[in-house]
């Protein structure tokens, strides 16, 4: 479980802005490192109708799935010390660009194919606590911000299907975009072609502006077109005991 200052059940955050800046060189075993690491708490979200057990343990979890890269680099730590927790499994689940989940396609409106994975499944992080999962930029769906589902587990063991069981459940949350941004990757298409109207930050349910802002994924541009991509930097604090 989280530790609760203040709030709720919280979770341990980088607050940053939002940037289209040009990348900054990293690796794959580096954690990346914020400009200005501020901790901040924030409040654990909920898990939403469309988790499902037992995802695959994979780096990729696009699927061929049509939209923007997004490389996300999301790095867990201890909240007491601020040591970086290796081999926690980071799990994460999202819509695609017409808001649909896998497993749960026509929810949103849209017919395609469902593979019932798409879009989900997790990595163990390295000795440095450092995540890497490469997906899409996330559509939207009926009511809510465009955002990503996120899970933390510890001990959890790897199974012949590659997937995994077991463990130990620490933080349960959402990521979110900055809203200029995702302005823009709307336009464009597979996410024009989206039929349902966005909400926005301001207007979600769950996205306070407040005690869910330390959610929000610095965003960098990989080029100079949203089509491009972006990479998406957060740090997690967790109770890890």
């Amino acid at each position: 479980m989280l530790v609760a200052t203040g709030v709720t059940a919280a979770t341990l955050a980088v607050g940053a802005a939002a940037s289209t800046e040009a990348p900054t060189t990293e690796t794959a075993d580096t954690a990346p490192v914020a400009a200005a690491a501020v901790c901040t708490l924030t409040k654990e979200m909920t898990e939403g109708p469309y988790y499902l057990d037992g995802q695959y343990v994979r780096a990729d979890i696009t699927e061929g799935k049509t939209g923007f890269p997004l490389k996300l680099a999301l790095t867990v730590v201890d909240d007491d010390t601020c040591v970086p927790l290796s081999n926690a499994l980071v799990e994460i689940w999202h819509c695609d660009a017409l808001g649909e989940y896998s497993g749960f396609v026509g929810n949103n409106g849209h017919s395609e194919p469902d593979s019932g994975t798409f879009l989900r499944g997790g990595v163990l992080t390295n000795s440095s606590g450092l995540a890497s999962i490469t997906t899409v930029y996330p559509g939207w769906y009926r009511g809510r911000c465009v955002h990503i589902h996120i899970k933390v587990h510890t001990n959890v063991t790897l199974t012949s299907d590659g997937s995994f069981t077991g463990g130990q459940e620490l933080h349960t949350g959402q990521l979110f975009f900055n809203e200029t941004i995702t302005t823009a990757v709307g336009r464009l298409s597979p996410y024009s072609a989206n039929t349902v109207t966005r909400t926005t930050l301001a207007q979600d349910s769950i996205y306070d502006e407040g005690g869910a802002a330390s959610g929000l994924l610095t965003l960098t541009a990989l080029g100079s077109s949203p089509s491009a991509g972006y990479t998406g930097t957060l740090t997690l604090g967790v109770e890890s005991s």
